[in-house]
């Protein structure tokens, strides 16, 4: 994965810094503010060349492409902390680093839904170390009243009464954990939501329910052709389970529980993930840490794995987390590991799990999702 994602989890050690006088607002109508809208060659319209990783090595080789003709369902998808901008606040300039995680994280959903992904001026690298270093910086409130006003631009402009995804991941998740809870429920816009996709960061509910947390009116996913409903996970290894103290996976509020939906079909038993990984560190010139192969380095920038990891939701008290299992096979050609853990200063932060993983884990599953949704939602 690239270096970006892997400073999103500071951006989640302290509270945002309180609003500024606000900007000019960004005009949504403007295509040049998108960094994916349907029909054009942009992050989400090129093809994503992509080899099959099996137990015998490399297999069979594929482009993961839009769809031909535009799907009924539209995906609206807000990335996780990764601009380099040296403000506080990032610009509305798409840099390779968002090119890259919306190729590395949405691009695929394009072929079940019409892809919308606004830029929107983000907390930055730049600041998550300032806020590191104790000195809390970045304005939050802006950032949210650019995904708001997309949202808006969207529902009015594009949306024309169809089903709608929400996905996001990380800082993408608290932008639409707070759309979903402010702007969507309650509104005419949440009888067509099929499921809200909020990856990488705590959704709350009480323990042992699945609304009345984070949520009020808008519950856990819990069968495959359910919608209007949250799928949610933060990710960690099945032997390093978040330690007391955890920002993920260790509810805050009395009471509740981290919510977990097992992407892989919404079964609650320990399930075969079918996961896509990016494979070509060039674009940002991170080390790569997993020999995917003893068969060389992988011919394509993306590989696919299915049943490499399997998962699991748990759920003990406050603790709620999604556990994932390596199959491991020391005697077959493929990777006995797999990427994802956060590291700082050459150490990983047991707290964070596999946060740099969490949609790579299931993309697979997360888009089969989609689709079985949209056909139960025609119904």
């Amino acid at each position: 994965m690239f270096r970006g994602l892997a400073a999103a989890a500071a951006f989640l050690l302290a509270a945002p810094a309180a609003a500024q006088q606000q900007p000019e607002p960004v005009d949504y109508q403007n295509p040049a503010n998108w960094l994916c809208v349907p029909g054009r060659a942009d992050a989400c319209g090129a093809p994503l060349p992509t080899t099959a990783l099996n137990a015998n090595g490399y297999g069979s080789v594929g482009r993961s492409m839009p769809a031909s003709t535009p799907p009924p369902v539209d995906c609206f998808y807000v990335y996780p902390t990764v601009s380099r901008d040296q403000a506080a606040n990032s610009d509305l300039v798409p840099g390779p680093e968002e090119q890259a995680v919306v190729s590395v994280q949405f691009a695929r959903f394009s072929t079940v839904c019409r892809p919308f992904a606004p830029m929107y001026r983000q907390i930055t690298l730049s600041a998550l170390q300032s806020t590191m270093a104790g000195e809390p910086s970045g304005d939050f409130a802006l950032a949210y009243g650019d995904v708001l006003s997309a949202w808006r631009t969207y529902l009015r402009d594009h949306n024309g009464g169809r089903p709608f995804v929400l996905i996001g991941h990380s800082q993408g998740t608290l932008m639409l954990s707070q759309l979903l809870a402010k702007e969507i429920e309650g509104s005419p816009a949440a009888k067509r939501m099929l499921s809200a996709m909020l990856i990488g960061y705590n959704v709350e509910v009480p323990e042992g329910k699945l609304v009345g947390g984070t949520f009020k009116q808008t519950p856990l996913c819990t069968r495959l052709n359910e919608t209007g409903c949250v799928i949610t996970y933060v990710s960690f290894r099945a032997a390093t389970p978040p330690p007391p103290g955890a920002r993920f996976g260790q509810a805050a509020a009395p009471g509740m529980t981290v919510g977990c939906t097992n992407p892989a079909r919404l079964r609650k038993q320990t399930t075969p993930l079918d996961s896509y990984w990016y494979s070509d560190p060039s674009a940002t010139g991170a080390p790569s840490t997993v020999t995917w192969s003893s068969q060389g380095a992988p011919p394509t920038p993306f590989l696919r794995t299915q049943g490499l990891a399997s998962a699991a939701c748990v759920n003990r008290g406050k603790t709620g987390y999604l556990s994932v299992l390596v199959n491991a096979d020391p005697s077959d050609a493929r990777t006995d590991t797999i990427p994802g853990d956060v590291v700082i200063g050459g150490k990983v932060v047991p707290g964070w799990g596999l946060h740099l993983a969490d949609m790579n884990l299931a993309l697979g599953d997360l888009i089969a999702l989609v689709e079985s949704q949209a056909r139960s939602f025609r119904r």
